[in-house]
């Protein structure tokens, strides 16, 4: 599957996680800022009132009463005011991006080469994340948890120690000119620190990271299978160990488009022969998804990152799952569900394949298959507007026909659209959030917490 999160020309279908899953600061599952201030811009700048003229004071208080005492001014914290400068070039985050970038590149063209062709699916990723994890500086266990991620997973873009002051450089330079309200010496102060924090915490990972594992893997492609005219299966023979869980998700590269990556979601448990396979739909001027459907061939070679998310199974608890995967979203579902039955443990498993057209339930008689040889698994296909005899209307209302549900654990995997209105239904129907797993990238940024 393709970018867990990202809509293909169906709804259903995957695309690049995050959309893309190219570029440094790719987005992965962490939260969007905190609450934006409204009203008034503020300004960092405690300016004292003018003093008044003798002519205007107020009469002396009596002797024996001490004089009043003015208010001393809030003064806000830093990361009030990393938030407020956000909400200040929220209206032209296009043209600070571009900014940012022109910076970046005067000021040190070489970093140019680490940028794929995709530029503009790369340049709001980067800008965004990074205003992203700044506004999180004062929760560092989200923060860490985040940046830790990202910091291995670049990698592969070729990252080093030394880009990173780079980068701070420009963001610095293109929040101060589009930010005048809110900038001042503190708030300055406020993004400094925090972009420290950010780059140490990324560094410090990549470090550690490079002394257990390689930053990609060469994988041969050993099987290629078509399943509609734009979803096929890829199985790829990795050149050495790759560790995995089932439920999450790594990012490819191709020949053919050096530098862009895409996230892909495993469609299997952990094989004993050590083949990984994905499920690929071709979506519309997706570069790496039509080339993996259309143009790769047995023995091609490509690149893999390191495998990523969290949407993976508790084998230490009994509760039941829930699983809902929609188009390519089902790949990690079905991984899932391999998972539960190699653990041999019998936890009843209900899982809700939906799509917007019978021809998207593609890989519906191998979950079928599944579901004879495990009677713990409960199969259904829901279609969006399906015929009689099939459940319709899509998968939040087919769950709410269903359950109760409020003891189980809830996967999703599928596109952005059809995740957060699961998750609203969901949590309608009472599933704590706690246990509802999705690996959400950057559309499902603003629709989670």
């Amino acid at each position: 599957m393709e970018a867990p999160t990202t809509p293909s020309a169906d709804g259903y279908g995957s695309g690049a996680a995050g959309g893309q899953g190219g570029g440094w600061f790719g987005q992965g599952p962490m939260g969007t800022p905190g609450p934006q201030p409204s009203g008034h811009p503020a300004t960092d700048r405690s300016a004292p009132q003018s003093a008044q003229p003798a002519a205007h004071r107020p009469a002396a208080a009596p002797a024996s009463a001490p004089p009043p005492r003015a208010a001393a001014a809030e003064v806000p914290s830093a990361t009030e005011l990393l938030r407020r400068t956000m909400a200040e070039i929220e209206p032209i985050a296009d043209r600070v991006t571009s900014y940012f970038y022109a910076l970046l590149f005067l000021r040190h063209p070489a970093l140019r080469d680490l940028f794929p062709a995709a530029m503009d699916t790369q340049r709001d990723r980067l800008f965004k994340a990074l205003l992203t994890a700044a506004t999180h500086a004062d929760d560092p266990v989200t923060l860490t948890t985040y940046l830790t991620h990202l910091g291995r997973g670049h990698r592969k873009y070729g990252t080093l120690p030394e880009h990173y002051p780079a980068v701070g450089e420009a963001l610095i330079g293109a929040l101060a000119r589009h930010a005048p309200e809110t900038w001042g010496p503190r708030t300055e102060a406020a993004w400094v620190g925090a972009y420290t924090t950010i780059s140490q915490i990324m560094i410090d990972a990549a470090t550690e990271d490079e002394l257990r594992a390689p930053a990609w893997w060469q994988a041969e492609v050993v099987a290629h299978v078509m399943r509609t005219k734009d979803v096929a299966v890829v199985t790829v023979r990795p050149d050495g160990p790759y560790p995995f869980l089932a439920g999450q998700y790594t990012t490819l590269e191709t020949p053919w488009w050096p530098r862009v990556w895409r996230h892909y979601s495993f469609a299997s448990a952990p094989r004993s022969d050590g083949l990984l396979s994905f499920h690929v739909k071709a979506v519309p001027a997706g570069w790496v998804s039509n080339s993996l459907v259309h143009r790769a061939r047995t023995g091609d070679v490509i690149r893999l990152g390191p495998p990523a998310g969290s949407m993976t199974v508790d084998h230490t608890s009994d509760s039941g799952l829930l699983c809902l995967g929609g188009g390519t979203g089902i790949a990690p579902i079905k991984a899932l569900v391999e998972d539960v039955a190699r653990h041999g443990r019998r936890r009843s498993v209900d899982v809700f394949y939906g799509a917007r057209r019978n021809n998207g339930l593609y890989d519906i008689d191998t979950m079928l298959r599944l579901q004879q040889s495990h009677p713990w698994l409960s199969v259904r296909p829901v279609l969006d507007d399906g015929p009689v005899g099939l459940l319709s209307g899509g998968i939040p209302q087919a769950i709410r026909e269903f359950g109760p549900w409020h003891t189980h654990d809830a996967y999703l995997s599928g596109p952005p659209g059809m995740i957060r209105s699961s998750l609203d239904t969901l949590v309608g129907i009472g599933i704590p959030t706690h246990r509802i797993r999705h690996d959400s990238i950057e559309e499902l940024v603003g629709a989670t917490t």
